[in-house]
This record gives structure tokens, sequence and C-alpha cells, in this order.
């Protein structure tokens, strides 16, 4: 197994283990509205390939923020697939260890996903109950990770520096 970046050259083939893992609806989760137009953080988005160079395995983190009271920036772990053939040889927690391996030595300070708590909470993730994702989100499936103490609020879509409002000119 080789465990690399993903890079843009990988997308398609990443996209495509994402369409095979789940079904075609994915992207109408209100997870995926988080992405829009919003690029991975590709540093920590990972590609597992096999030995004839095929993806076994994918995992993605996304910029979000947490708008409560203050604004607080996070990191979106998902999606996560393992192809169906190499399910139950420990590949999605190796990608989600390395994952936040990754996340940590970057400096990221929580990383949030939707998910099932049983699983996670081996990873060290709990439920989040002072953030809501947008409907229709099951509240018990919104985990997080590291640094939560006292963040409350919605999940919303990052802005990026091209969002930014730029300053009128009277001229």
């Amino acid at each position: 197994m080789e465990l690399n970046r993903e890079t843009e050259d990988d997308r398609w083939e990443v996209e495509a283990l994402f369409d095979h893992c789940f079904a075609p609806g994915r992207t109408v989760l209100s997870s995926y509205r988080l992405r829009d137009d919003v690029p991975p953080a590709r540093d920590l988005c990972l590609v597992a390939r096999g030995r004839m160079g095929e993806v076994a395995g994918a995992i993605r983190f996304w910029p979000v923020r947490i708008a409560g009271a203050r604004v607080h920036d996070a990191m979106l772990l998902g999606p996560i697939a393992v192809h169906s053939t190499r399910q139950g040889e420990g590949l999605g927690a190796f990608l989600i260890q390395s994952g936040l391996d990754r996340a940590a030595v970057a400096g990221v300070e929580r990383v949030l996903l939707v998910g099932d708590a049983p699983y996670y909470v081996r990873f060290g993730f709990y439920v989040l109950p002072n953030v809501v994702m947008p409907p229709p989100t099951n509240p018990d499936r919104v985990l997080g990770i590291w640094d939560w103490d006292g963040i409350a609020g919605t999940v919303e879509r990052a802005i990026l520096p091209c969002d930014a409002p730029r300053p009128t000119s009277d001229a």
C-alpha cells in the first residue's frame, strides 16, 4: 500500500471511488453545500493505492467555520472511502489516523465530521452538542476532536480570500 497526498491528477479516480462507495445522490447531502466552490485542504487529503496503482482508499478535509458568538475555523473530515475489495483490512482507520496526524502537524485546532460515534470514538471524536450542521443532519452524528471547549454555533462554508468584501471607491 502506498499513501500519498492527493493531487489534482488523482481527482477523477478519487471521485469514482466515492461514487462506488456511496449512493449516487451523495452530493445532495448538506455537508456538500459546505464544500461548494471551496477547494479541499490538499495537504491533508490522502490517497491510498494498491500494488497495481489502483485507488484503494481516500480521505479529504475541507475548511469550514463555526459561526456563533465568535467565528472559529475548523476542518471538516470527509468523505472517507475504502474500495469494497479492500474493506476489513484497517485501511479506513489508517487513512483517518494519517489524516489527523497531518492535520495536527499542520496546526489544525479542531476537526469535525458527520458519522457514527461508536466508530469514531476510538480516534478521540465525541459528540458536539453545541455545533449545528446544516439540516437535515442528525445532531448525534456531529462529532469533533481537539479544541472544541466553549465553541457553539452553526457550521458554515469557509470564506475564502476571494469571497472577502472589497473596499468600494467613490471615484
